[in-house]
């Protein structure tokens, strides 16, 4: 069944086998687009252009970014992090597939003897 996509949509999570589809003008429209209505977990381009591919890794806010892969592979256990235990869209503590690296914090001891800094 083919649907006209409503602006909802493009925020909807479907979690079923069902997609939408935007035609854009070009890569800027395209990029624009994904930085406004994405999760921004993990999002993917297929190009043969790589000035294309290139604007799109830098431009594009997500936590994954990908040119001409499944996006299957953002995956904690695929990026060499081991299990994965969660995944944050945030920018703070952690981005993307959370390993345990990503669940820990660091203390930092520094012991003196009455040492300054100028």
């Amino acid at each position: 069944m083919l649907v006209l996509a409503q602006e909802s949509d493009w925020f909807e999570e479907y979690l079923a086998p069902i997609i939408s589809i935007k035609v854009v003008a070009g890569v800027d429209e395209a990029i624009a687009h994904i930085n406004r209505y994405s999760s921004h977990h993990t999002d993917a381009i297929l190009t043969r252009d790589h000035m294309h591919a290139q604007q799109f890794l830098r431009e594009v806010d997500s936590a994954s970014v990908m040119v001409n892969t499944s996006t299957r592979f953002a995956d904690g256990f695929e990026y060499g992090l081991g299990a994965e235990i969660g995944i944050s869209t945030d920018k703070f503590h952690a981005r993307g597939p959370v390993g345990i690296e990503g669940l820990t914090s660091l203390k930092y001891v520094v012991l003196g003897d009455g040492e300054i800094r100028a």
